[in-house]
């Protein structure tokens, strides 16, 4: 009998961290898996434990604890939390002990985002600066400052030094509620973030909002077609070492862009048509809003980006901006339904 791939995943219980591993349980090879996902609520763990995957009580920044994990461990998914550098720095410090003490070179799959290469334009203009994942010298240019960076800088060190092969894969912004059994067991968060934290502050403030003029443009995937690209990864990887990693392993995903103002259109019309806003217009959050409901005016940036890399590997969605424009008024009907 072969030897299991023991994958240890951070994130179950989250947007996209749900989907894959719902995803992982009814893969062709899921009989030669063992899954152990980081879990903080018991009960949420116990009805993991029914579906059949090990859990462990702790949160992402049990550090001692996640490094043992990922040193018991195959295959390592980041799926919770890109930007803490010191819970990174746990699994990579438990990958590395795994690879000293038995010479195999583990996977580590991280999850970064578009997010990296945002521009303070605040919706007030666009930009034609775009972002392509085959372009390592462009990706290395950004700066350290940049959102997510410290992370993604320290995961593909630890590729160069040899003990592990790392993979960063950059979702844009996701849209879809997420169906299927984890959802509706309460164990995974059905909505996405961005677009669905704009309705929700949109709510409060009684009328659909914008940032500045929402000229800015973002690029956006389906959940369910971003998860088959985590499904796609893991098995690249799997079976074929040579699957480009570390500095050449930066995987951008988007399927079309789209600009704030015309998401920000269906989801006040929505919100009129529910009588929760004065008007079916957006209108601009204010410079106390901006602060108060996102803590700035990072929505309104400008993320432009090009998947080659991804698609080169066999990554074909087919979901269009129609989509995505179709898919707003159901998210804001279940949020002002409390769903």
């Amino acid at each position: 009998m072969a030897s299991k791939t023991h994958i240890f995943l951070a994130g179950a219980t989250g947007y996209v961290g749900g989907s894959v591993l719902q995803r992982l349980l009814s893969h062709p090879k899921r009989d030669t898996f063992e899954i152990t996902a980081l879990v903080r609520n018991v009960d949420k763990a116990k009805v993991l434990n029914t579906l059949g995957v090990k859990t462990v009580i702790a949160s992402l920044f049990d550090y001692d604890k996640v490094a043992e994990l990922a040193a018991n461990s195959n295959v390592v998914l980041n799926i919770a939390d890109s930007d803490s550098v010191e819970a990174v720095k746990a699994i990579l410090r438990g990958l590395k002990l795994r690879h000293d003490k038995t010479g195999e070179v583990p996977i580590f799959i991280h999850t970064s985002g578009t997010g990296v290469f945002m521009d303070d334009a605040a919706g007030l203009h666009d930009t034609d600066v775009v972002y392509a994942d085959t372009n390592a010298k462009q990706i290395e240019g950004l700066p350290v400052t940049a959102l997510h960076r410290p992370v993604d800088l320290e995961v593909v060190t630890g590729d160069k030094e040899g003990y592990v092969r790392t993979y960063i894969v950059l979702p844009p912004t996701i849209y879809g509620i997420g169906t299927g059994k984890f959802y509706d067991l309460g164990i995974s968060n059905p909505h996405s973030i961005q677009i669905p934290l704009a309705i929700r502050k949109s709510l409060d403030r009684g009328q659909g909002g914008v940032i500045g003029e929402g000229k800015n443009i973002w690029p956006h995937v389906e959940l369910n077609e971003l998860t088959e690209f985590y499904i796609l990864l893991i098995d690249a990887t799997l079976s074929d070492p040579s699957t480009a990693h570390g500095r050449e392993g930066y995987y951008i995903i988007e399927n079309g862009e789209y600009r704030l103002y015309d998401i920000a259109k269906e989801y006040s019309r929505a919100l009129y048509d529910l009588g929760k806003g004065k008007s079916p217009d957006p209108t601009p959050f204010t410079p106390d809003e901006v602060q108060k409901y996102f803590g700035g005016p990072w929505l309104g940036s400008n993320s432009r980006v090009n998947s080659e890399r991804s698609r080169k590997l066999g990554w074909k969605p087919t979901k269009t901006i129609k989509d995505f424009l179709e898919s707003i008024r159901p998210e804001v009907e279940a949020i002002v339904a409390g769903k």
